[in-house]
């Protein structure tokens, strides 16, 4: 395998963006999808790690389903919600004009629990067209890709920043991982994959700011995304192979994200994220610039560029980009 671009369009701001996809995230995708394991994507902010759902659901031709964890997410997020306005709004209309026995009837059968079952992104992958029955007014199911795609070619789901979570989110979806298979509240039948279904793939992001429970990480494929090195485990310079392989690894991305760049644009900007990285590492800071700095800075450049001259705008601005080192409380 070689690497390959994967054009990406980003709805938030309208932007074409590209993820230059590596031959072993490549590997990775195929493994998970075969071993029918979720593919936990380790790495720091700005990697990639979002970048390569989207590139693996457009080589695989399937929906996205995205969802950002947070500190107040639940395992059954990921499942299952339950519309509880729906039903209350329901309830109050139906009451209104309930006046028999054969309407109280009615009104119990309509207001039942799993009428007000929505689903969440697991229920999606598992089975799509039982996703579909549950659907509450208003509500969409994801979007399909544009390609030919039926529910029985599955999807993507992308669990974000998992480590922004309590630790009984991941435990929690243990039993899921474990038989394919839950029963939301109120309903009688467990949801689970239909015969002939494709596997799903799941991708989980975390950017290791909160230990991962062991039971969870064992049931996880694990593909490390890093940048190259700027310093040694000792912090030891590494020589000028290093830095030509750091700037190399930087230019080739912005390169893809603004064709039009002169060459000593993106040499110097890397070059400046290089050295500021690499300073973050000698003071041990947990936050350093990258890939997601080094592209915006670009922007920045680029997009100043019709009203100030570029190099000014590089040095008036480059030192926005780098990671201040963390405030003492």
């Amino acid at each position: 395998m070689q690497e390959e671009e994967v054009p990406l369009f980003n709805e938030d701001c309208g932007e074409k963006i590209v993820h230059l996809l590596q031959p072993r995230e490549r590997w990775a995708i195929e493994a998970a999808v075969a071993a029918d394991r979720p593919l936990l994507v380790q790495g720091e902010p700005g990697v990639g790690k979002t970048q390569l759902a989207m590139a693996a659901a457009i080589k695989l031709n399937r929906p996205l389903i995205s969802f950002t964890v947070d500190s107040r997410s639940e395992s059954r997020d990921l499942l299952w919600t339950f519309d509880a306005v729906q039903r209350l709004a329901e309830a109050q209309v139906a009451s209104a004009v309930c006046r028999s026995e054969d309407d109280l009837t009615a009104l119990m059968k309509k207001i039942e629990l799993a009428n007000f079952v929505r689903p969440g992104p697991i229920w999606w992958a598992l089975n799509w067209n039982s996703a579909e029955k549950h659907l509450g007014i208003g509500q969409t199911p994801p979007k399909k890709p544009e390609k030919d795609w039926s529910a029985k070619d599955s999807v993507v789901i992308l669990i974000d920043e998992i480590d922004k979570a309590d630790r009984d989110l991941p435990n929690g979806l243990l039993e899921v991982f474990g038989s394919r298979q839950f029963t939301p509240h109120g309903c009688t039948e467990p949801v689970c994959r239909e015969s002939g279904t494709k596997r799903p793939l799941m991708i989980v992001t975390t950017n290791r700011e909160r230990s991962l429970p062991g039971a969870f990480l064992r049931r996880c494929l694990t593909l490390e995304m890093t940048l190259p090195p700027v310093l040694g485990d000792r912090g030891e310079e590494l020589g000028k192979d290093a830095e030509l392989a750091f700037i190399q690894y930087l230019t080739k991305r912005g390169r893809l994200h603004f064709p039009s760049a002169p060459p000593e644009r993106l040499e110097k900007a890397a070059r400046q994220i290089m050295d500021y990285r690499r300073t973050a590492e000698r003071n041990q800071q947990s936050q350093k610039p990258g890939q997601a700095e080094f592209l915006d800075l670009l922007r920045a450049i680029h997009n100043l560029a019709d009203r100030h001259d570029p190099d000014q705008v590089f040095d008036n601005v480059c030192e926005l980009f780098r990671k201040p080192p963390e405030q003492m409380r």
